[in-house]
């Protein structure tokens, strides 16, 4: 299977999000060109000047079409669950393909560049697009840079191409996802031993703030103004974290840090809760910082985008996600949706796996879209 001898080579290339992405992507040029894709190669430094990279590419002439959009970066593989192999060394077992990645989302770009390959060039009416990100698990840093910089990705906009984003939803039709808001909260206080006069804790700035922080969380998780009931959660989950960098019990914090990681959903407007928390940063002298965002996604279920994809993979209704994917960032793009092979169960978990049985379903829907949204003749 095509598919899985992809998944397995991708899976070998670390990407996990602090690391480049530059083999792995160096693979993914050499194969999109074998495959008759022109490639467009963007690079960037990240926050700690390592060298990212961005792909995006196109096969056929013409407009419209199909694009589908991938990241390249892993979340971290520090915990695995077998001696046996790491997370790093694909493994086929009892019809899964264990490894980090596997399902979120190498697996995915397996079936893509399966179906792909089985196309020519000559046959597509209208082009097929590929965007391969940096950074979508860290903040969507790859996804901004691709709006920015690609020429390709602006002709995608301009021509109304269609897109999938193909993150996991097991093959179901997704039509909406929550978007993503990540603030952080600073109080700065002065270290010193507490049996003296000398320090200043910072804690005690943060804890009026925290204060009002519980508040909205209670009043978001209460209120039917703050809930979307298409998704489960239908809430925003406002989540609160909480450390200070005290070295020991006996001495003032010297700062402490609230970080709120919420998830924004269609028609709920965040702004009053975004105010509040900047209103109560400045009231306790606290810094505050939006660190990440990205907007929900949401199409109408009755659109004809989604109602042809239903008819076109055998699905009766699309569904909703909680989680967020670069499709918050391609604001632009006027029809989208989310639709790939896996469970987001399986994603980031210690024994990440996908199953067999997806990837050879998920190339044969691919196959199937390029085909009816490229014009090309089924043969």
């Amino acid at each position: 299977m095509k598919a899985l001898r992809y998944t397995k080579r991708l899976i070998e290339f670390d990407t996990t999000s602090r690391l480049s992405n530059r083999l792995i992507n160096k693979y993914l040029e050499m194969k999109l060109v074998k495959h008759g894709f022109v490639v467009e190669r963007l690079q960037y430094r990240d926050s700690a000047d390592v060298r990212k990279v961005c792909l995006v590419a196109k096969k056929g002439r013409g407009h419209g079409g199909l694009a589908y959009s991938c990241h390249t970066d892993v979340v971290p593989a520090d915990q695995w669950y077998s001696s046996a192999f790491g997370p790093f060394e694909p493994k086929v077992i009892d019809g899964r393909l264990y490894g980090r990645g596997a399902c979120d989302m190498k697996g995915s770009i397996g079936c893509f560049l399966a179906a792909a390959q089985q196309i020519s060039a000559d046959e597509l009416q209208h082009p097929l697009y590929l965007i391969a990100t940096a950074d979508e698990e860290i903040g969507f840093h790859g996804a901004r840079h691709v709006v920015t910089e690609s020429k390709l990705y602006r002709e995608i906009v301009d021509h109304g191409t269609r897109m999938i984003i193909g993150e996991p939803t097991n093959l179901e039709v997704v039509h909406a996802h929550k978007g993503s808001l990540f603030l952080r909260a600073t109080a700065r206080g002065r270290a010193a031993h507490s049996s003296t006069r000398y320090g200043e804790n910072a804690n005690l700035r943060m804890i009026p703030f925290l204060q009002e922080m519980l508040a909205i969380y209670q009043e978001t998780e209460q209120r039917a103004a703050w809930s979307n009931p298409m998704f489960d959660p239908p809430t925003l989950t406002w989540n609160i974290g909480i450390k200070d960098k005290a070295p020991a019990i006996n001495i003032t914090a010297g700062e402490s840090v609230c970080t709120i990681y919420a998830r924004p959903m269609p028609d709920v407007n965040c702004q009053p809760l975004l105010d509040r928390a900047r209103r109560a940063a400045e009231a306790n002298s606290l810094t505050l910082e939006v660190e990440r965002s990205c907007e929900p996604l949401y199409m109408p279920a009755d659109s004809d985008y989604i109602r042809q994809t239903l008819a076109l993979t055998g699905r009766s209704r699309a569904t909703t996600v909680a989680y967020a994917t670069d499709g918050g960032v391609f604001t632009e793009v006027a029809n989208k949706l989310i639709f790939g092979p896996g469970d987001i169960a399986q994603a980031h978990t210690i024994d990440e796996w996908i199953s067999l049985e997806q990837l050879m379903q998920g190339t044969e829907r691919y196959t199937r879209l390029i085909r009816h949204w490229c014009g090309a003749d089924d043969r």
